[in-house]
């Protein structure tokens, strides 16, 4: 079974990638890069659903991998 991360992991690792919150729409966040990239990402949530966690990944252009090191780095 694949890991599930929370909605704080998650912008933990947006936050490293240099995205910033543009706004909130409910139980939603919208973040944004300078470059133009956007993700949603359910906010406070313990436990982000798996197709939910790939379609974030796919928003933030990263792999799983490469979002497993940002998460452990400091």
């Amino acid at each position: 079974m694949p890991n599930r991360y929370s909605s704080f992991e998650i912008e933990t690792v947006l936050v490293k990638l240099r995205f910033h919150i543009t706004s909130q729409k409910g139980s939603h966040k919208k973040y944004k890069t300078d470059t133009g990239l956007i993700c949603i990402l359910p906010a406070n949530r313990k436990e982000i659903p798996v197709g939910t966690f790939r379609s974030i990944l796919k928003q933030m252009q990263i792999s799983n991998e490469e979002f497993k090191d940002l998460l452990n780095s400091k």
